[in-house]
């Protein structure tokens, strides 16, 4: 790898385009490397564990608008929308699916400096290449190229803090790997960069609060601004320039300000794009700083079965920072203690979510966030007995950029009401490279099943299964599409078109 630095420059400074982020992203894109094995499986991994999840999203509200926006451009020969036979424009299909894919939050992700979802580079990808009849082989590529940016992105540059939502790294990601994906060259891919960047930056409000279903909208939106602006950029339009450096850009006024000094790293020139194998899924339908908690919660309960509500006084769960401010007690949200928020709400709030998993030690995608459960009396009582405190050490093992210490989880504190206690920790969810039962191949196959099964045909389940692990040789990429059970997909509301 090398390492860019990245700062602001005044406009009279003329900052040459082969020395901006963006251009060098570009290189990186239309570096002609090869994929290697490892990486190719794990791409085949991810496209199956985006359809797990998509599969068990087609029939809740976002997925159902989206779908419906998205059967309102249909295009020849266009892009496949999960769950149905009709085709559609790119940009609609990688907004369709990129809402099916984000809307339970069970996806991979990645965490460093800035925290990101990089299978939310598929949806687009996967579209720009069925509408361009790429090969399965092109769309691997386009896939790491994909996953190598917007983690390089993710490691040296924050958005948070500067309270900008994550898809503003995903905007060049999702741009730079069409630009693999097809081919094209440099300043293209530059000119895409630069649009998608500009385009996708918005505020962290929409994970703040109560958090409404735009949630799952907004890594879709930002895939689709990329397809558009790959279409703009190779129609011979240009862009704003430089975005992450000018005095008037991203850097100097959304991010660090003037004095901002950053370090990108990025493959050399011929060196393969590995960033995948970084990143990691999840096993439970939660935040992923939630992970490691349900993990522990779910080992708690078997180990305490007689741990009810009423024997508990207190439980102090000591943390990261993140976590703490973002999905802890931290935040200040009094919308995380409210058995009446929404789902996005519930799976942002580790103390509803440990307590749930503590009481029934297990974790659903739809019965541990029904209302029902959320309002159980003794659930909400114990809720509220749940607080998180940010621990220096855990924090350092969060930001700390070395695989092996590098941490997600933290301690537990449980006070019983006979002044005794229960404490444990743990450092990384069981289903993380470092955890106790890390994800496989099989492991991937068995989450697609298990959400599949309620909306399609085994039949189907089976032909996708066995259509995507041969991703490399294919030459239609029809088949990475799965089609709903008859009478399983209802019509969207109507909107203006």
């Amino acid at each position: 790898m090398r390492i860019h630095p990245v700062r602001v420059y005044k406009s009279d400074e003329n900052l040459a385009r082969e020395d901006q982020l963006a251009w060098k992203i570009a290189e990186v894109a239309a570096d002609p490397v090869a994929v290697t094995d490892e990486v190719a499986e794990m791409v085949i991994n991810r496209i199956i564990d985006n359809a797990a999840v998509a599969a068990a999203s087609i029939v809740r509200g976002p997925g159902i608008a989206a779908r419906s926006q998205a059967e309102a451009h249909p295009a020849t020969p266009g892009s496949t929308v999960f769950g149905i036979t009709e085709r559609v424009s790119p940009e609609w299909a990688a907004w369709a699916n990129g809402v099916a894919v984000r809307e339970l939050d069970f996806h991979d992700t990645f965490l460093a400096a800035e925290y990101s979802h990089p299978g939310d580079n598929i949806p687009p990808i996967l579209a720009v290449a069925q509408h361009a009849g790429k090969s399965g082989a092109e769309l691997i590529r386009g896939i790491a190229t994909g996953y190598e940016i917007q983690v390089d992105l993710v490691k040296a540059i924050s958005l948070h803090k500067h309270k900008i939502d994550h898809v503003a790294h995903l905007g060049p990601s999702a741009a730079a790997g069409i630009g693999t994906l097809l081919g094209l060259p440099v300043e293209t891919i530059f000119q895409a960069v630069n649009q998608a960047l500009h385009t996708t930056t918005a505020t962290r409000q929409s994970r703040k609060g109560l958090i409404s279903t735009w949630k799952a909208h907004a890594p879709a939106f930002a895939g689709k601004m990329a397809v558009e602006a790959v279409d703009r950029a190779m129609r011979g339009q240009t862009s704003p320039e430089p975005i992450y450096e000018g005095e008037d850009g991203v850097i100097a006024w959304l991010l660090d300000g003037p004095t901002a000094a950053y370090e990108v790293p990025l493959p050399e020139k011929g060196e393969a794009k590995r960033a995948i194998l970084d990143t990691y899924t999840k096993e439970h339908s939660a935040e992923y700083q939630a992970q490691a908690w349900i993990d522990l919660a779910r080992k708690l309960h078997n180990e305490y079965p007689d741990l009810t509500a009423d024997r508990i006084e207190r439980v102090i769960i000591r943390t990261s920072h993140h976590t703490h401010y973002v999905i802890g007690s931290g935040a200040n949200d009094p919308q995380k203690y409210d058995p009446t928020a929404s789902r996005e709400t519930l799976d942002h709030s580790i103390p509803y979510i440990f307590t749930v998993a503590l009481q029934d030690g297990e974790w659903d995608h739809e019965k541990s966030y029904a209302p029902s459960r959320a309002q159980r009396p003794d659930t909400v009582a114990l809720w509220n007995k749940v607080v998180t405190e940010e621990d220096a050490e855990w924090t350092r093992r969060y930001h700390s950029n070395d695989p092996q210490e590098k941490a997600f989880g933290g301690s537990v504190a449980i006070t019983l009401t006979d002044g005794s206690t229960i404490v444990d920790e743990i450092a990384v969810a069981d289903a993380h490279p470092l955890g106790a039962r890390p994800f496989a191949r099989a492991d991937y196959i068995a989450k697609f099943r298990a959400l599949a099964a309620p909306v399609l045909d085994e039949a189907e389940i089976e032909r996708f299964l066995d259509t995507v692990q041969r991703l490399p040789e294919l030459t239609d990429l029809t088949g990475l599409n799965f089609v709903a059970k008859p009478g399983i997909l209802t019509a969207g509301p109507k909107g203006l078109f």
